[in-house]
């Protein structure tokens, strides 16, 4: 759409500003004219009545019915935001015949309907949607009002959001996966925003023309939500390189788990197979989270004391119920027995997922603060910033800390962060020895250049391989519930991250089946195996 239209919501954002300093803007005015008079009675106060609900909602839906903006802003709590919105709805949204149709009221909050109809350049169609309002006391006034609120002029309206109406910021695309098969939002959702992404970003390249539509421009700038299209344009043709199998076994599985996301893709390529999220919001989690790994960091930090010459696979690795490090005590998990025998190697704590093991190393010579961001970075690609998917995605922050984050940061705690996209990645450079960055659309389509890193030893990447198949196959590996029944070549790593303030721990699982590497989290889901786990193996099950 015109990108003109951004100055009206920047001014929309103004004025919320202004408005969002006080619930008194309406009062000033009925001050001016008398309403405030001195001696008047005390304001009222406690909840609206019924009669005071019904009274509000009928004036402020009138007024609204009418395009009187102003006015319908009066009756509201934070008048200056809503004018500013119900004016955009009709002189930018141009959206007119407005008749709105009220529900059972529940308490203070009543639903209702919009029907009305929106017509741009000679092109009409009809608009229907629901959403819900709350009348509160007016804190100085004790009015009863509507408390404002953008969704109460359309559910999917945020703070400085705007609707506009006219030719479509970028010519609508059809998204297909490696196989020509169409991506729909409608039949995978957790692609919704991602499609709106990538027609944002690609849609002139991929040839077709824009259409006419009701959208919603968002104050964030992230990529217009199409409501209506009055005029269809002709969509290009985008290809991805995702696989439409390997995408619905993605979305099933994230529903089983709530705050769950997770990536696939091939290591021999880089390319992304899946992504799907099961969130509360439409943040897309698999590529932009910045949250604690756990134990599915030990890959990094077991290849950084691999490089590094401190211990090898089979090499000695000491699993203590604790160890201390620079005044900080760490534990295991709860159950895991220590082994401090001559028999306690890396791959036997690798397997188990012991922390200890790991925390007594760290400190062995030559590693420093630094040793595991550079072999984060100069490795495996993590953590620099230039990672160029197809839309936007994080690659991860490994710090070189000092004090007690050095030893939590070679656990996945401290100060590392990662989202499943970075795991699925860790694991498919630690089974190649190559690091391939990921990606969701070929970078020859728009001449992006895609990071490069250093990649692993041979010799490093046999050991992590082989440490990795035995979680998942061993008898006291971590990974073999949830990896059970797989076929092929499998591995896996888990992985359960504390997070301040919450009860249970964040569930993390990586694996690999034949080219195939997949990671999930489960924020809140426990165990590697308990949530995080059970989704990866759907997912490698599914890619045949």
């Amino acid at each position: 759409m015109s990108k003109g239209v951004k100055a009206a919501v920047i001014g929309g954002v103004f004025a919320v500003m202004v408005g969002g300093a006080g619930y008194g803007a309406y009062n000033v005015v009925s001050a001016l004219n008398g309403g405030g008079a001195t001696g008047a009675a005390s304001p009222k106060s406690g909840p609206p009545s019924s009669a005071e609900v019904e009274e509000t909602t009928t004036k402020f839906f009138a007024a609204w019915e009418k395009g009187q903006a102003a006015q319908a802003a009066a009756f509201t709590n934070n008048d200056a935001a809503a004018e500013s919105v119900l004016t955009s709805y009709g002189e930018k949204a141009y959206i007119t015949g407005v008749k709105i149709t009220p529900g059972k009221a529940k308490g203070a909050t009543v639903p209702f309907t919009v029907s009305a109809k929106v017509s741009y350049d000679g092109k009409s169609k009809a608009l229907s949607y629901k959403s819900e309002l709350t009348v509160v006391r007016g804190l100085t006034t004790g009015r009863a009002l509507v408390d404002w609120e953008p969704t109460v002029i359309h559910p999917q309206l945020k703070k400085g959001d705007t609707l506009v109406t006219g030719e479509a910021a970028s010519p609508p695309i059809e998204a297909v996966d490696r196989e020509g098969t169409v991506l729909t939002k409608e039949k995978y959702p957790s692609l919704g925003p991602i499609l709106d992404t990538l027609r944002e970003r690609y849609g002139d390249k991929a040839g077709g023309s824009p259409g006419i539509e009701l959208a919603i421009r968002h104050a964030d700038e992230s990529a217009d939500t199409t409501l209506l299209t009055l005029a269809k344009g002709r969509p290009g043709k985008l290809e991805t390189t995702l696989s439409a199998s390997v995408q619905a076994a993605a979305e099933t599985a994230v529903k089983k788990y709530a705050e769950s996301s997770v990536v696939a893709l091939k290591p021999s390529t880089g390319e992304v197979l899946a992504v799907a999220n099961h969130r509360g919001d439409a943040f897309n989690a698999a590529f932009e989270g910045r949250v604690a790994p756990g134990s599915t960091m030990k890959i990094i930090t077991a290849a950084m004391l691999i490089d590094n010459g401190v211990t090898s696979m089979n090499g000695p690795a000491p699993c203590p119920p604790s160890a201390m490090w620079q005044s900080q005590t760490f534990k295991n998990l709860k159950g895991l027995e220590p082994n401090e025998t001559a028999s306690a190697t890396l791959a036997d704590g690798f397997l188990r997922s012991c922390n200890t093991a790991f925390i007594k190393l760290v400190d062995e010579d030559p590693l420093t603060d630094a040793s595991l961001t550079r072999e984060a970075e100069e490795r495996f690609g993590l953590g620099r910033g230039d990672w160029k998917t197809g839309i936007t995605s994080f690659d991860g922050s490994v710090p070189a800390s000092a004090g007690p984050d050095r030893a939590a940061n070679a656990i996945g705690q401290g100060g590392v962060q990662m989202n499943p996209l970075n795991m699925a990645s860790v694991t498919a450079t630690a089974i190649t020895g190559e690091f391939r960055q990921p990606y969701l659309v070929s970078p020859e389509l728009d001449d992006r250049q895609l990071a490069t890193a250093e990649g692993l030893r041979a010799g490093t990447a046999a050991q992590l391989k082989q440490m990795m198949r035995l979680t998942a196959t061993a008898p006291q590996g971590t990974a073999v519930r949830a990896m059970s029944g797989l076929s092929g070549d499998i591995g896996a790593k888990t992985g359960s991250a504390e997070v301040d303030g919450n009860a249970t721990s964040d569930s993390w699982f990586t694996g690999f089946r034949n080219d195939v590497a997949a990671a999930a989290m489960s924020q809140q889901g426990g165990h590697g195996s308990d949530a995080a786990g059970p989704i990866v193996a759907d997912v490698l099950r599914a890619s045949g």
